[in-house]
C-alpha cells in the first residue's frame, strides 16, 4: 500500500525547505504558497477490497494539521457514494513552517533579509539563492556586510587584508569566508573594481585589489665563482619573486627540484643554479625574463603527478627539459618503487614523445599499478653521472 500519509506530506514540505525554496521567497518577494502537495490514494479496486483500511487512512489524513484536505465524492457500484481525499494544500507560509517546525529559523532568516535590504540590497539575490547557507552564517552576516560596505568605499585598496580597519573583522575572518565574500563582492562592486582575470579563492586578494603576500623563491648558486654574497661559497638564498626577476646571477643553466634535501645536496656545476620547486605555482618563477634565456631542467618524481607538474611548467617555460624522469632511471631503481596514492588520468599535451610514452605506461598501469619513483630515492651516483653527461654536453 503506497497511499500518502501525514508523514509523507511533511516530508514533501521538508524537501522544499532543504532545497531553500521556502525561505528564498522572504528575500526575493516570491512565495510558494498556496501549494498543492502530491497525494496518492486508493484505487477503485482498493476502495472495495480494503474499505476499512481506506477509512482509517482518511481519518489519519484528516486528523493532521497545517494542511487542507479537499474531498471529492466517488460512486462505487458496491459501496455507493463515498467522500475521499482528492487534494492536499499548504495554504500559507506559516502553515508550511508549522508543519516542519521551522518557524524560528524562518524568523531568523527574515531578520537577515531585512538587515540586508536596509544595508546592502545587492546581497539579496545571494540570500535568495543560498538561504540555508545564510542561516549557517547568521552570526557572521553583519560583519560580512561590513566587509562589503568597506570595499565599496575603498575600492581596490592596495593594502594587506590585515590592514582592514573594521571592528570585529580580522585576516582569518576574511580568509575563512572568502568564498561567500567573493560572491557578495561580485554583486556589490562595479566591474572596474574587480580583476575578472583573477579567479578562484587563491586569487581573492588580486581580484579585489588587496596586496598579497609575496611569493618567495629559494635558490642556490652552484658555481662558487658566481656567489652573490661575500663569505661562504654555498649560499641558500630566498627572494620575493619581484626581486628574483631582477636578479643578475650570470647563470645559463637552472635546475628545479621538488625535494628539499636534493636541493640542499645538489652538487656544484659551472654557471648553474638550483631552485627549490613550487609544485604547480610556476607563474611567479616565469616572470623572471632571464630564465627564458637559460637552459631549464625540471626534476620531479617519476609518477603521473611529476609529469603533470612538468606539463604545467611548460605553460610558463616551454623550453624546460625533464631531468632524471626517464624510463632508464625508473627501471634502474625497482627496489625503490612505491605506490602513488591518486594518479593523474588526464592528457598532458606538453610532454615530449618519450615522456608521453612513459606517462601513458604509468597512468594505464602497464608496468605496475600506481607506480611511483620518488626523486629522493634515486642513487646519488646515478645523479652524478647524469650531471656529468650534461657537463660534457655543455662543454661541447
Amino acid at each position: 500500500m503506497k497511499w500518502t500519509t501525514p508523514t509523507d506530506l511533511r516530508a514533501q514540505v521538508q524537501k522544499l525547505w532543504d532545497k531553500g525554496l521556502i525561505l528564498s521567497g522572504l528575500a526575493d518577494g516570491e512565495t510558494l504558497f498556496p501549494r498543492r502537495l502530491t497525494l496518492k490514494g486508493p484505487s477503485s479496486s482498493e476502495l472495495a477490497d480494503r474499505f476499512d483500511q481506506v477509512r482509517t487512512w482518511i481519518a489519519d489524513l484528516r486528523r493532521g494539521s497545517h494542511y487542507r484536505v479537499v474531498m471529492r465524492e466517488v460512486r462505487h457500484r458496491v459501496l455507493g457514494a463515498n467522500r475521499i481525499p482528492d487534494e492536499v494544500w499548504i495554504d500559507t507560509l506559516d502553515d508550511a513552517l508549522a508543519l516542519i517546525g521551522k518557524r524560528r529559523d524562518a524568523e531568523r532568516f527574515a531578520e537577515l533579509a531585512a538587515i540586508t535590504r536596509n544595508r546592502q540590497s545587492s546581497a539579496l539575490p545571494w540570500l535568495a539563492k543560498h538561504p540555508l547557507k545564510a542561516l549557517e552564517l547568521a552570526n557572521h552576516w553583519p560583519l560580512l556586510l561590513d566587509v562589503v560596505d568597506w570595499l565599496q568605499t575603498h575600492q581596490r585598496p592596495s593594502v594587506y587584508l590585515r590592514q582592514i580597519d573594521i571592528p570585529g573583522v580580522h585576516t582569518k575572518f576574511i580568509e575563512t569566508h572568502r568564498s561567500v565574500l567573493s560572491e557578495l563582492l561580485d554583486l556589490a562592486l562595479p566591474p572596474d573594481a574587480i580583476d575578472a582575470d583573477a579567479v578562484g579563492l587563491g586569487q581573492f586578494c588580486r581580484r579585489y585589489g588587496f596586496r598579497d603576500k609575496p611569493v618567495r623563491i629559494r635558490f642556490r648558486i652552484l658555481d662558487p665563482e658566481l656567489a652573490l654574497l661575500p663569505g661562504t661559497a654555498d649560499q641558500d638564498i630566498t627572494l620575493d619573486h619581484d626581486t628574483f626577476a631582477l636578479l643578475d646571477a650570470k647563470v645559463n643553466r637552472v635546475f628545479i627540484t621538488e625535494n628539499e634535501i636534493n636541493f640542499l645536496a645538489f652538487p656544484n656545476l659551472p654557471r648553474s643554479m638550483v631552485v627549490f620547486g613550487a609544485g604547480y605555482g610556476f607563474d611567479s618563477l616565469a616572470k623572471a625574463a632571464w630564465l627564458h634565456r637559460c637552459a631549464v631542467h625540471y626534476w620531479g618524481d617519476i609518477d603521473t603527478h611529476g609529469f603533470a607538474i612538468l606539463d604545467q611548467l611548460r605553460t610558463y617555460l616551454p623550453h624546460a627539459e625533464s631531468f632524471l624522469m626517464d624510463r632508464e632511471t625508473l627501471m634502474a631503481h625497482p627496489s625503490q618503487w612505491v605506490t602513488e596514492p591518486q594518479p593523474v588520468r588526464r592528457d598532458l599535451p606538453r610532454l615530449t614523445r618519450e615522456e608521453q610514452a612513459l606517462y601513458d605506461d604509468l597512468r594505464d598501469n602497464r608496468i605496475r599499478p600506481s607506480l611511483r619513483l620518488e626523486q629522493e630515492r634515486i642513487g646519488f651516483g646515478w645523479i652524478g653521472a647524469a650531471l656529468d653527461r650534461l657537463r660534457l654536453g655543455y662543454n661541447a
